[in-house]
């Protein structure tokens, strides 16, 4: 019974040390900030789908907002929960966010995560698995946190709109754990501090079929076709 217990215990310590650094040391880069903007060209959700497309159903491969953004996404190497690819244009999946049931994609804000900000409440999400079948989500909240100890991975935030304070793992459980969703995380740069503060995009699943695009709605196998002969 001991060791039962002294496991579970040390598992709980892992779990709550890697989410701790997912909210610190993911984001906590010293490099210069630039701003992006939209990219000015993005494919269309067809095209974007061949191009990210493995053959594997079960894995996450790309995460597609219209007028926003265009990203590959890759996965966490195991036991590494604040790994953050560093490559232009890619997300990356946030294991624990998984392990509790949900969707988390993770991104710098010096590089792909300066995207997520041009995202709005009421935009859709579409994420595209290896085989090419999609899951849609619609964002419905837009939260955004100070990091009162930026360096300290143990820092509490304070909520930038309603001034309430949360430690690092109450703020973990409030953007990843619930209903089922999708949550994408980033940092927020002020004065010249990159890891000042974080931003997460909240978003609920949504049916397929409501996709609309240049007059076109997706069906649920990821392909468009003319709304009126539906």
């Amino acid at each position: 019974m001991t060791s039962r217990f002294l496991f579970t215990q040390l598992k709980n310590n892992l779990f709550t040390g890697a989410l701790l650094s997912i909210l610190f040391c993911a984001f906590a880069l010293p490099v210069q900030v630039y701003a992006k903007d939209v990219p000015h060209t993005l494919p269309d959700l067809n095209t974007f789908i061949e191009t990210v497309t493995d053959g594997n159903a079960s894995s996450l491969r790309g995460v597609y907002v219209s007028n926003v953004m265009a990203l590959s996404i890759v996965q966490q190497p195991a036991g590494y929960a604040g790994y953050v690819s560093t490559e232009e244009s890619v997300a990356t999946q946030f294991g624990i966010a998984a392990e509790v049931g949900n969707v988390g994609l993770l991104a710098h804000n010096t590089h792909a995560g300066s995207l997520f900000s041009n995202i709005k409440q009421g935009d859709r999400i579409i994420l595209i698995y290896g085989d090419g079948h999609i899951e849609s989500f619609m964002a419905n909240s837009i939260q955004r946190y100070q990091a009162l100890d930026p360096l300290n991975p143990y820092s509490e935030f304070t909520d930038l709109e309603t001034q309430t304070s949360f430690t690092a793992e109450s703020l973990f459980n409030n953007v990843y754990r619930g209903e089922y969703h999708l949550t994408l995380q980033t940092c927020i740069d002020n004065n010249g501090n990159p890891s000042w503060g974080r931003l997460f995009i909240m978003a609920i699943p949504v049916e397929n079929e409501n996709i609309i695009q240049d007059g076109k709605t997706l069906d649920a196998l990821g392909s468009f076709a003319n709304k009126r002969g539906l």
